[in-house]
């Protein structure tokens, strides 16, 4: 994964997230990426991509969003959402 300054694109840092990473999304506190082929969701801190936790959940995990409470993982092969804490 790679972080940009969205004032020019200029790359700020290039961090690795695991195999195939895929959906990502930021809470408002961290940034969630989903790797497809490792069947896990990387919580990272965005201020250095440091990995603060790792979560398995369904296979072939594609996208993720979060209401504000939650954040929840589509798992393709799985037919499955996974919801986990904040």
């Amino acid at each position: 994964m790679t972080k940009l300054r969205a004032s020019d694109g200029a790359v700020l840092g290039t961090f690795n997230v695991g195999k195939a990473p895929g959906g990502v999304v930021f809470d408002g506190k961290e940034i969630w990426v989903t790797n497809e082929d490792s069947n896990n969701v990387m919580r990272l801190r965005p201020s250095d991509g440091a990995v603060l936790e790792t979560v398995t959940v369904g296979t072939l995990p594609l996208q993720v969003t979060s209401e504000g409470a939650n954040i929840w993982v589509t798992n393709g092969r799985s037919d499955s959402v996974s919801k986990l804490k904040k």
